[in-house]
């Protein structure tokens, strides 16, 4: 039977946890994933599922470099995370008078 996306991964929570923070501590400075992206590029689980990881446990990491995949910082914590972006100078855009992650130019392809 396929994965579900909201499914845990067939290695359980914790692996899956562990997997998300580490490459979240790896994107550099100034550059971005999408949930999706970390996803894709550990090859399981989906958007949903990393977010979850980056609600529970994501504190102790960068977690303001795992964007949504329209560039909007975590809702709640915009202010945190813009001020994180300007620091490390990660490219941004204006789109309807809110500030995003210009994913063109900040994207990180995990090389």
């Amino acid at each position: 039977m396929p994965q579900m996306e909201d499914s845990v991964p067939p290695d359980g929570p914790q692996p899956y946890a562990d997997s998300v923070l580490d490459l979240t501590e790896r994107i550099p400075p100034g550059l971005v994933m999408t949930y999706g992206d970390v996803a894709e590029y550990l090859g399981r689980g989906g958007p949903r599922q990393v977010g979850r990881v980056m609600a529970l446990y994501g504190s102790a990491v960068p977690w303001w470099r795992v964007v949504r995949a329209d560039g909007r910082p975590l809702p709640g914590h915009e202010d945190r995370a813009l001020a994180n972006y300007r620091v490390e100078g990660t490219p941004l855009r204006t789109v309807g008078g809110e500030p995003r992650v210009d994913l063109k130019r900040a994207r990180w392809d995990g090389k």
